[in-house]
C-alpha cells in the first residue's frame, strides 16, 4: 500500500510538472482571428504619400510597376493603402474605360482627397473602398492585379490583410510590393522578410529586383492556389 502511494504521488508530481512545462512554453501571439501577429516592428503611418511627386516622376515608378506587373486595358487593379492616390491616378489610364482602379485605403480622410481629385479629372473608371487593417475590403474574385507601395511595413496584421487580400484575387492574379530595402522600424521591408510573410499566406514569389532611380525594390508575387487555414498559418521570424 505504502508503495502505491509513493508511485501515485511521483505520478502526479510528473503530471503537474508537464502541465506547469506547458503552460510557461512561448507561444506565438495571434489575433483574435487566429492570425499570427508579425513578429517585427510595424511602421506608423505618417503622410498620406510616400514622397514628392518629382522624385517619383523621375524615377518613372508607376510606369516601372505598370511594366512590371504587365497591367493593361480592361484590368481590374486594386491599389492598397492609396493614400493620396499618386499611383492610382497614374494606373486610370493603364486600365482603360474597360477596366478599374480600386483606390482603398484605411485613413477615410485620404481617400475623400483622392475622390475629389478623380472627380475633377473626370476619371470614372475609379472606385473608392474604405478598407480596414486586416481587410481591404474587395470583391471577392475580382482583381487582376494589386500593388501595395511603400505601404507594407505599415501594415498591422500583414498576415490576416494578405488572407483577406487573396480572396479577392483572380486565380492567377499578381500582387507587386514597392519597399526599401532597410528595417520596416525605418519604413522598409527586407526582401526575405517580405517573401517568408507572403510565402506562409500561400503566395508564390514570382520575381523581386532593385527598381531604377532609387525608390526601392519592385518584388511580385503570383496569388494562392488555396489560402491556409488561419491557425495554420506559420509566422515568419524577424532577423533583425
Amino acid at each position: 500500500m505504502r508503495f502505491s502511494l509513493v508511485f501515485l504521488a511521483i505520478g502526479l508530481l510528473a503530471a503537474c510538472s508537464q502541465t506547469t512545462e506547458s503552460q510557461g512554453a512561448p507561444q506565438a501571439e495571434r489575433t483574435a482571428g487566429g492570425f499570427p501577429l508579425p513578429d517585427r516592428p510595424v511602421a506608423g503611418i505618417v503622410a498620406p504619400e510616400w514622397s514628392s511627386g518629382p522624385d517619383r516622376d523621375a524615377a518613372d515608378e508607376s510606369g516601372q510597376l505598370i511594366r512590371g506587373l504587365e497591367i493593361g486595358p480592361g484590368m481590374k487593379v486594386a491599389d492598397i493603402g492609396a493614400g493620396s492616390g499618386y499611383h492610382t491616378l497614374r494606373l486610370s489610364p493603364a486600365v482603360g474605360p474597360t477596366g478599374t482602379v480600386y483606390a482603398e485605403d484605411i485613413v477615410e480622410a485620404y481617400i475623400s482627397g483622392l475622390r475629389r481629385e478623380a472627380e475633377r479629372r473626370k476619371l470614372t473608371n475609379i472606385r473608392i473602398v474604405v478598407g480596414t487593417p486586416d481587410d481591404p475590403k474587395l470583391p471577392p474574385k475580382s482583381i487582376d492585379r494589386a500593388v501595395l507601395v511603400h505601404m507594407y511595413h505599415e501594415v498591422e496584421n500583414p498576415y490576416a490583410l494578405l488572407w483577406n487580400l487573396a480572396g479577392a484575387l483572380k486565380p492567377g492574379a499578381r500582387v507587386g510590393v514597392i519597399d526599401l530595402d532597410r528595417a520596416a522600424a525605418s519604413h522598409g521591408m527586407p526582401p526575405a522578410l517580405l517573401k517568408c510573410e507572403f510565402e506562409a499566406v500561400g503566395y508564390r514569389q514570382v520575381s523581386s529586383a532593385p527598381m531604377a532611380g532609387g525608390v526601392g525594390y519592385l518584388a511580385i508575387f503570383e496569388a494562392p492556389a488555396a489560402r491556409p487555414k488561419p491557425a495554420d498559418i506559420v509566422g515568419c521570424k524577424d532577423p533583425a
